[in-house]
């Protein structure tokens, strides 16, 4: 397990436990005292780190290496039912955007999200869940597809943003983004997208336009990213800290302002703390709003997507 600066003291106290343990193993001192006070210790340490998260520590979970992404999410919400889609029919096939049919009991989706690598060599193949225009082209012709045959539709984000490489915007990146979210406003089955990690920039509104969209406890969702608003600003990033405060990128500030219709909770710690615990929570939240949207006629459908967005926002006069 891999700690973050601010979960040091925590992994004091685990090493501590854990060599607690040993000692009582490998001799014949009773030490199930000693192990009780300090694993009361170590809740009290868990229960005042995390329940007093700053958005920069919340942003910092999100990026954990631990942290399970779209693929982890998928195969353990569906199992052996997902079957993976490739291509965008034009260019090729983008590996930072996955799709495919997969089921949650008897009821198939269409599962779509951004997909980053696990070491060096994947976060390459993957490009840092950083999809080209043909990426959120194949997304979209995967919406298509599940529009054709009645197919609600989840897309899981996690992404830094879209690619900004030359190559990318001479194929139309701006274009392919604008295009799947004029194209899933009007999209006549349901969708319901859960930000997962990060979800930042054009690269998650291109696949982000949803009838509920809901966010894990410690995923972030923004126009840019704490480090660039930072170096944009003060010209360094040295303050990202700051920037990821004035941001209001956190789940709940997202849900103050109504960006979002949901916080999904996290285990203690994060979602790679307690990862099966993790997958069934947002299992449970895809069945939930699916049930509550299933109903719906494909008219009602897009009259209410477009009212949620028309009326995102304050305006002054």
């Amino acid at each position: 397990m891999e700690y973050l600066e601010f979960e040091l003291p925590i992994k004091e106290l685990e090493d501590q436990l854990q060599k607690c343990r040993v000692i009582g193993e490998e001799s014949e001192v009773d030490v199930t005292e000693t192990c009780s006070q300090i694993e009361k210790k170590l809740k009290e340490a868990q229960k005042d780190i995390y329940k007093n998260l700053s958005p920069w520590q919340r942003v910092q979970l999100s990026r954990h290496p631990n942290r399970p992404y779209t693929l982890d999410h998928i195969k353990a919400i569906c199992g052996d039912s997902f079957l993976e889609l490739h291509g965008d029919r034009n260019i090729k096939d983008d590996k930072a955007m996955i799709g495919g049919l997969g089921k949650i009991g008897d009821q198939t989706f269409m599962f779509i999200g951004q997909q980053k690598g696990y070491n060096t060599k994947t976060r390459q193949y993957r490009n840092f869940g950083m999809a080209n225009p043909e990426g959120y082209r194949k997304a979209l012709r995967l919406m298509k597809s599940a529009e054709k045959f009645g197919i609600p539709v989840v897309t899981l984000i996690d992404t830094p943003g879209a690619y900004p490489g030359l190559e990318a915007e001479e194929r139309g990146q701006g274009e392919a983004i604008a295009r799947n979210i004029l194209e899933m406003t009007r999209l006549k089955v349901p969708i319901i997208t859960i930000v997962i990690g990060e979800g930042a920039s054009g690269g998650a509104l291109g696949i982000g336009v949803g009838d509920k969209v809901l966010m894990l406890e410690n995923s972030w969702y923004s126009v840019i990213s704490p480090e660039n608003c930072s170096s944009i600003l003060w010209r360094s990033w040295e303050y990202k800290e700051q920037a990821a405060e004035a941001l209001k990128l956190t789940a709940t500030d997202a849900m103050k302002i109504k960006v979002v219709d949901g916080v999904i909770k996290e285990p203690l710690g994060g979602a790679h703390r307690d990862r099966e615990k993790t997958f069934l929570a947002v299992s449970d939240a895809i069945v939930k709003y699916y049930d509550e949207l299933k109903n719906l006629s494909p008219t009602d459908l897009i009259s209410q997507r477009m009212e949620k967005y028309t009326n995102m926002g304050v305006f002054k006069g």
